[in-house]
């Protein structure tokens, strides 16, 4: 099921260009609001929290799971959406989404939520409780996109995603020597990706229904909330329909991989 959103939001030639280069691209309008203010009927039933009552946010996060409800699937299925997945992984090299999540969501608070460490996704061998035994390879196996959809409004101090531009060259050239094993979350953070502290940071922020599509390799972390609002975001990954290849006969790469060919031909 697809819905509807104003023509501005598809990905033009220079956005596929910064999404190589940066590593993201932002969608804004990628689903509307109504989908948004809908899913936070839903959430905020489920954080076990007041809306109007402050006394109830005492958690810095509430983590909550997978939603299949309509507002959800609803929302990550828009054709604006389904065109940028297109343009970005390839046409039928991706899978739809039935489920949306997992939402961090995130309150108001003067502590350290203890999460805010400089990371990138696993996408196999995911099954231990281990998360630092996670894996990931040059491929990307397992993960087309990460992909972050705003459903709060989300301002510079409401926690907003950070993001390390053009990190997602330095994991690709970490990742290369491993081949098709990869390597663990574990070994990849060994030096706290000190191979991407020089890169700009920019925050996820926008209003709701903004969304950010994101390389897999992209280095990102949270941040504490600063301000009044919680924030309320889903992260769910982009799956392949298809393996990621870094060598296709008919050179039909899509950005995605052209992204990971690059940085390994500036090593």
């Amino acid at each position: 099921m697809t819905t509807d959103v104003r023509p501005s939001a598809r990905l033009t030639s220079s956005d596929v260009d910064e999404f190589i280069e940066r590593g993201f691209v932002r969608i804004d309008g990628a689903f509307p609001r109504r989908l948004a203010d809908e899913a936070l009927d839903i959430l905020w039933r489920d954080t076990g929290c007041k809306r109007l009552d402050r006394s109830t946010w005492t958690k810095p996060v509430v983590r909550l799971g997978a939603y299949s409800e309509p507002p959800f699937v609803q929302a990550a299925n828009t054709r604006a959406l389904h065109a940028a997945f297109d343009r970005l992984v390839g046409l039928g090299r991706w899978m739809p989404r039935g489920t949306l999540g997992t939402f961090p969501v995130r309150f108001p608070t003067r502590t350290d939520p203890g999460d805010t460490g400089w990371h990138v996704d696993p996408s196999f061998d995911t099954e231990s409780e281990d998360f630092l035994s996670w894996r990931l390879n040059v491929v990307s196996k397992g993960r087309a996109l990460l992909m972050l959809f705003l459903f709060s409004d989300v301002g510079p101090d409401d926690a907003p995603t950070r993001l390390r531009e053009g990190s997602h060259h330095d994991v690709a050239r970490m990742l290369a020597p491993a081949g098709e094993q990869g390597l663990t979350l574990g070994e990849l953070a060994a030096n706290r990706f000190a191979e991407s502290a020089h890169r700009n940071v920019v925050t996820a922020t926008g209003e709701a229904g903004t969304v950010y599509l994101c390389h897999p390799f992209l280095v990102h972390a949270a941040q504490r909330h600063r301000g009044t609002r919680p924030r309320f975001l889903a992260q769910p990954p982009l799956l392949p329909a298809v393996p990621l290849a870094l060598e296709r006969p008919t050179g039909d790469y899509s950005p995605v991989e052209l992204a990971i060919k690059r940085a390994l031909e500036r090593r």
